[in-house]
This record gives structure tokens, sequence and C-alpha cells, in this order.
């Protein structure tokens, strides 16, 4: 599988995939926690938490019952192993990535402005920060003026404006309260004197996407680390030149390339691949665990519907009279497929699913024994001794779940 102009079958894609995301084979737990936020690359945050935070739940989707201290030490460690910047979203990003997101930095200098004006006061936070420093929101004045979220107090822009630009930076997290300190103190200094280009940066980190991803699209690559205008126009020219260390294949069933410089003739290649995940066909065991709506694996809706045939949407933002799946669905995956979808909660030492649903196609047997799986293993990770369902939305497959949940 070396030669650059390979042609994948959309199986062999997707299995790919799944050993490049930590879900395939042998080698996904080498390294803990540690290594395997080095082999996504990339770990979306989220406030929601319903059996455990997202961030909690993409390390478990991969490790299997790891503890969940384990997982936070990781990525809040003293001295730093990872931080929190913007990639897909707000993510935990490992710490040897900080010099390649000096492009996005530098930007938001330039900028001064993201959500808000920068308030005068910044550079006087700046300095409270470096006199007194690590502090959270609540030790420089609280975070709201009283209203809405978004309804930021003065302390809370600078500070966020501080951050996005680099002056400080957040490596661990106390309550769910960011931390910050001086990305001087907090970062090891040979990461700091590194200075990439914005091209050297965004080629860099179109690497590690792709890498990530296994197989992506010149669409899933600019979505892993969200560039636009000149950075987007950076990232085709990585590709097409070789910076990037990709390489163009061809996925029978996935659409045709429009749209940037990476762009290619219908009958050539329509996506990109890291090299070193053709040189062996993936092979070993499935995982079977529920995802988080959050996960890099499915976080992308087109992609998601693409290898896996699912369409999938986080409701929690939906009127729950309008949610088909509910509240935080989160897609099941067994033999490397997504076999349906549980909304979980948490009720003592109960794990409830609100609601069960199956895809359609493939072995019902298995299905539900993949469904018995996830559940049961899910429950144990976070505590639980007992296992209620409340709805199956398959109410074909609801007494056979039912049957092999008493077993």
């Amino acid at each position: 599988m070396t030669d650059l102009s390979i042609d994948l079958t959309a199986d062999e894609a997707r299995r790919i995939v799944l050993r490049a995301q930590g879900l395939l084979g042998s080698t996904a737990r080498d390294g803990g926690v540690p290594g395997f936020l080095r082999r996504v690359g990339a770990v979306q945050l989220d406030t929601i938490s319903v059996l455990a935070r997202s961030h909690e739940l993409v390390a478990y989707a991969r490790l299997g019952a790891v503890g969940r201290a384990a997982v936070e030490r990781a990525y809040w460690d003293d001295p730093a192993r990872a931080f929190e910047y913007w990639c897909h979203a707000a993510c935990v990003l490992p710490i040897e990535q900080w010099p390649l997101y000096g492009f996005r930095r530098r930007a938001y200098r330039d900028r001064r402005y993201r959500w808000h004006e920068v308030p005068p006061i910044v550079d006087k936070l700046l300095d409270q920060v470096r006199l007194e420093g690590p502090l959270t929101t609540a030790d420089i004045g609280g975070a709201k003026k009283g209203g809405p979220w978004w309804d930021w107090s003065d302390s809370k822009i600078a500070i966020e404006f501080l951050l996005d630009v680099g002056e400080v930076v957040c490596t661990r997290r106390v309550g769910w309260r960011r931390v910050y300190d001086l990305a001087e103190r907090a970062v090891p200094a040979a990461l700091l004197a590194e200075e990439p280009s914005d091209e050297e940066g965004v080629a860099g980190l179109t690497a590690i996407a792709g890498r990530s991803l296994g197989v992506a699209t010149r669409a899933d690559l600019v979505d892993f680390i969200r560039v636009k205008g000149k950075h987007a126009a950076m990232l085709d020219d990585a590709l097409l030149s070789g910076a990037a260390g990709l390489v163009p294949v061809r996925v029978s069933g996935w659409p045709e390339v429009r749209g940037g410089r990476a762009a290619r003739p219908s009958a050539g290649p329509n996506a990109w691949a890291d090299p070193a995940a053709l040189e062996s066909e993936p092979r070993g065991r499935h995982r079977t665990t529920p995802l988080s709506p959050f996960d890099s694996l499915v976080w992308e809706r087109a992609r998601a519907e693409r290898i896996f045939g699912l369409n999938h949407r986080l409701e929690a933002y939906v009127p729950k009279e309008k949610r088909v799946h509910g509240y935080f669905a989160m897609p099941v995956l067994a033999g490397g497929r997504i076999i349906g979808r549980v909304d979980p909660a948490r009720e003592g030492d109960t794990l409830i699913a609100r609601q069960v649903g199956f895809e359609p196609g493939g072995s019902r047997t298995k299905a539900v024994e993949g469904m018995r799986d996830a559940l049961r293993e899910a429950a144990s990770w976070v505590g639980c001794t007992d296992i209620r369902v409340e709805r199956v939305a398959t109410p074909e497959l609801e007494g056979a779940l039912r049957a092999a949940l008493a077993e």
C-alpha cells in the first residue's frame, strides 16, 4: 500500500481512519493518556457533562476504563504536557504544538477583536498575572457582568484576549475554571523560542490533522484546524507542495473535490492520506464504545455521514419536543461501525439509557450485543452498578436488548 496513486475502497478508508483514531488495533493503548492525546492531536472541550465531560469520554472511548483522575492529570499537569487553544474548537492540545499556533496568535493580535472589543485594562491585567499568577477569572473579578453567558466582564474579555494572542496560557483547570498563567512561565523555553512562519505552522498542523484522521478530504482537514482565507490557501499549498507530508488518494464512493487550490480533476484523487497509515493493513480488535458527539471521529457531520452513514447532530440545544435521538445522544461504535445511539443519564449508581436506537442494516444480533457491551462497560467506568433502559426507539429490538442486559 505504498503506491502514492493508490485507490482505496470506502471500507479500506474506514478501517484506516479507525486505526489512526486509536479505535482499532493493539497499539491503541500505547503511551496511555498522553500517547492517546498525541495520536488524536486535539480533544474538544465542552461544558456539557452527562456520564462525564466530553474530554474524558474521548479518552475512555480509546483506552477503556482508564481512571478519570489519570485523564485529568494528563491534560492538566505541572509541568505542562498540554494546553488549551483554538483548533477545531476549544481543544486540549499536546504542548509540543504550541509553536505551530503562532500564525493564529499573530492573527488575533493584528485583529485586536474577537467576540468583544478589547478593553483598555488588558495591560494592567497582564501585569496582575505576572505578579500574582496563576489566576482564575474569580481571582480577577469574575467572568460575567451578571447577564447571559456572553455578557462577559472586562476582566474576562481581557484575559481571553491575552490567551488568544499567547501572552497567557491555560495548562490546567480547577473546578472547570481555566487557570491562566504567563506563557513564559508555563510553556517550556525551547518551545517558546521556536517561531515558525505562518506557512510552516499551517503545514505542521495539516500534517497533524492528516495523521489523526488517517484519510481525509481537504474539507476534513480545513475543518480540523479551522482555517479560512489566506490560511486555507496555505493549507492548499502545503498539500500540493508536499510540505504537509500527506499523499493524494482516491476513495471510491467519496465525493469529488470542490474548491481550494488543492482541488483536483474529477477523475483524480479526492482525498489525502498519511503515508504511514498506508504501509500496512489495519488489523486487530475493534473498540466497542459510546462516542461523545464532540469526538474527532464524528465531530464533522459530513465526514461522519461519508464514513459511517451516520447523520447525527447534537440535540442539547434543540427544544425537547423536537429532539429525535435525545439531549446528548452518543453514537455507539462496535465492529468498526456505528450500530446505534444512546442518550445517557445517571441517577445515583444507575446508568440510565433515556433512549436507545439502532441504525438500519447489519446483524441485528451483533447490534444488540454491541449495545449491551457498550452500556455495561460505560456503567462500570463511571461507577454504576445498574442499568435502566427507559425507551427503545427500535421496537423490534427492545425485547432482545432488555433480555441481553438482564443476562
